[in-house]
């Protein structure tokens, strides 16, 4: 029998509900003040009424239980899930009254791409955006890569058992410090150090390249914040192609590599254990499917010869296959060129890159590095234990931070979650050609939604079906929290619906 929850757990959910809703309208007053700054008053009534309504649904959640209590495991999932649902739709507010969106559901798919890091954009006219609009679409990748129930766990949530319930329903697991609260603000250091040493680099390289300083600043701080959250979101509708510099690719690229590590090896890192570097799964896994992804690309171009010379091949599939492997979506190429010159074996490789992701508690998307370095030593202990005699037994270690010792159920875990992805990245490749689009290129669109990627090869526009619309929504919603949240949002309202 399936117990209805209680009505006094409906209310405990709403509370912690209301406090991630008022840090997303707080969050809504930089914009705004972008917006007075360059005295764009229109978007700034946006932004104003946008987070009046994020405060007034906020307090009226919280007025339903007087104080915090703390929340199971099964709560703090559904806040979780809940959360980036209702983000999504009061980030869409200002971006819809912005003009620049057909209609509504425009505008939450660029809100929901927007906090999942994904950068698939509908928006319309970009290069003519408001600077506060513009501000508000970056920001909101910086508020989704770091999560935006850290944001809650670092200046709102002070119960340490209902912080780590949501900590872990949004995809996280991996306590740095010795609570998740001090590991939520240890995140947001990082991230605002690197803020600034990114933004002054991209500031640089801006004036360098012939932009004045103002504009070489906001273009610098927007790419960074999208590029180090993976995001994809660019200030131009050319993406980082609008700046023709080498210099931008390079920054850019570096920016969105350490953005794809583990937050854990940051903090290795800053605590001078440098060795961690070669000696983690992660690491050593991520270097090696580079390897292996890069190889299929390069053969596939070098066979459909669509780039004229060696340094010109280098130069593009490297950038793209990085920037889809690390889940930012970054492009120095147009969308039509995936179609018209890479050829199906050089997709393929792109696809297998942003299928697989980049590295656990980053700021990427995707089946996750460590979980193809735990199933690949898996596969190497099942091969052994199979050699062996029946009374041997194989010990399977792995350094992940320390020394561990590989468990069954770490390795089933593994496998559950990569075909969990395989099933969404399938599935929005359905739709895809249930909407008349080739199997190879619906595949390639659906990865990159589903994996929080961000590279198009033209399906993802403004003419597209509404439901090929939603497919896409409920990909990049399901693979940025992982699919446990989700899975146990859909079983709290079947309880809620059908229980006794």
């Amino acid at each position: 029998m399936i117990l209805r929850p209680k009505i006094e757990e409906l209310k405990v959910i709403g509370y912690y509900v209301g406090k991630l809703i008022i840090g997303l309208g707080i969050s809504m007053f930089i914009p705004l003040l972008v917006a007075v700054y360059f005295k764009e008053w229109n978007p700034a009534l946006d932004f104003l009424l946008a987070s009046l309504i994020s405060f007034t649904a906020g307090h009226f959640l919280l007025s339903l239980i007087p104080r915090s209590k703390e929340m199971n495991w099964t709560q703090g999932m559904v806040v979780a899930s809940l959360c980036w649902l209702l983000a999504m739709f009061l980030g869409a507010i200002p971006l819809y009254l912005s003009g620049h969106f057909a209609n509504f559901l425009d505008a939450c798919f660029d809100a929901m791409s927007g906090f999942a890091t994904t950068g698939l954009t509908l928006i319309r006219d970009l290069d003519h955006l408001s600077y506060s609009h513009n501000i508000w679409r970056h920001l909101m990748m910086f508020i989704g890569g770091q999560g935006i129930v850290v944001i809650a766990l670092t200046f709102f949530v002070r119960g340490v058992g209902s912080a780590f319930s949501i900590y872990v329903g949004e995809a996280r697991e991996e306590k740095i410090l010795p609570n998740v609260i001090q590991t939520a603000r240890f995140i947001w250091l990082v991230s605002f150090v690197w803020l600034v040493l990114g933004t002054l680099l991209l500031t640089g390289a801006g004036i360098f390249e012939g932009m004045k300083p103002s504009r070489a600043f906001l273009h610098g701080l927007m790419l960074f914040m999208a590029g180090w959250d993976t995001g994809g979101f660019a200030p131009q509708s050319q993406n980082i192609l609008y700046y023709h510099s080498s210099l931008f690719e390079t920054i850019t690229l570096i920016i969105f590599i350490i953005g794809s590590l583990n937050f854990g090896l940051h903090y290795a890192l800053w605590t001078g254990n440098r060795k961690e570097i070669y000696r983690n799964v992660e690491t050593a896994t991520f270097f090696i499917t580079i390897l292996v992804t890069f190889a299929l690309v390069v053969v596939g171009l070098v066979k459909t010869s669509f780039y004229s010379g060696n340094l010109a091949l280098f130069r593009r599939s490297f950038y793209q296959l990085l920037s889809g492997h690390s889940g930012t979506g970054y492009m120095t190429i147009y969308k039509e060129q995936f179609v018209q010159g890479w050829g199906p074996l050089a997709l393929f490789g792109l696809i297998i890159a942003m299928g697989i992701g980049g590295c656990s508690s980053s700021t990427s998307g995707g089946i996750k590095i460590l979980r193809v370095g735990i199933l690949f030593r898996g596969f190497l202990k099942q091969v052994r234990e199979l050699m062996l005699p029946e009374s041997g037994v194989i010990v399977q270690k792995f350094h992940h931070f320390k020394e561990r010792i590989l468990e069954d159920s770490q390795v089933k875990s593994a496998a559950l979650i990569l075909l969990a992805y395989v099933f969404l990245y399938l599935f929005g490749a359905v739709a895809g050609m249930f909407f008349g689009y080739p199997f190879e290129l619906s595949l390639f669109e659906s990865v990159s939604a589903g994996a929080n990627v961000g590279l198009s090869c033209g399906i993802t526009s403004e003419s597209m079906p509404v439901l090929l619309k939603v497919v896409y929504i409920f990909q990049m919603w399901c693979g940025r929290l992982e699919f446990m949240a989700v899975f146990v949002l859909f079983g709290f309202i079947g309880a809620l619906i059908r229980g006794k």
